[in-house]
């Protein structure tokens, strides 16, 4: 066969390239086989055939209260905590963090294992920042995986200072 030199190094490289990939494959453990359909855990969760399922987000935001003594705002917040363990044990609150500082003012978000926003609201009504108008809210329909109903019982094994 005549190659000219330019087409030589060419398949040269093709080859080096190839005979990598294969020794690549060779030296890296095989990968796991996806993990086989769980439908009891599926139905466990609630989770759709996409193993998805319907929750309710919220933002919280700065509320309309304002000149709120720092006692008044302490217990309010001591509220809000215990309000927050109350809804995850009861299996209602699924999610829930504070956000840094923003220019919209938002302060945290709840990721509600509810069926609307009504019945969300309902919840929300029972935590003292929010009754107390230290905090407000805006609620919206929220579709994502089934799994996030698994984070807090992952949580209770990775957090220090649970009780």
């Amino acid at each position: 066969m005549n190659v000219n030199p330019k087409s030589r190094w060419i398949l040269l490289g093709v080859a080096c390239v190839a005979s990598l990939a294969n020794l690549a494959r060779a030296e890296s453990p095989a990968s796991p086989a996806p993990p086989s359909y769980d439908a009891a855990l599926a139905q466990r969760l609630g989770a759709d055939e996409r193993g998805m399922k319907k929750y309710v987000l919220v933002i919280l935001k700065t509320g309309p209260a304002v000149n709120v003594d720092k006692q008044t705002t302490a217990k309010l917040f001591d509220g809000h905590m215990a309000n927050i363990n109350r809804l995850a044990k009861e299996g209602k609150l699924v999610l829930a963090g504070p956000l840094e500082k923003n220019a919209h003012n938002y302060r945290g978000i709840f990721v509600f294992n509810t069926s609307s926003v009504e019945e969300t609201e309902v919840l929300l009504k029972t935590d003292p920042a929010i009754a107390g108008g230290l905090l407000a809210y805006e609620c919206f329909d929220w579709y994502g995986t089934a799994a996030m109903m698994e984070i807090m019982a992952i949580h209770r094994r990775i957090d220090k200072t649970a009780r």
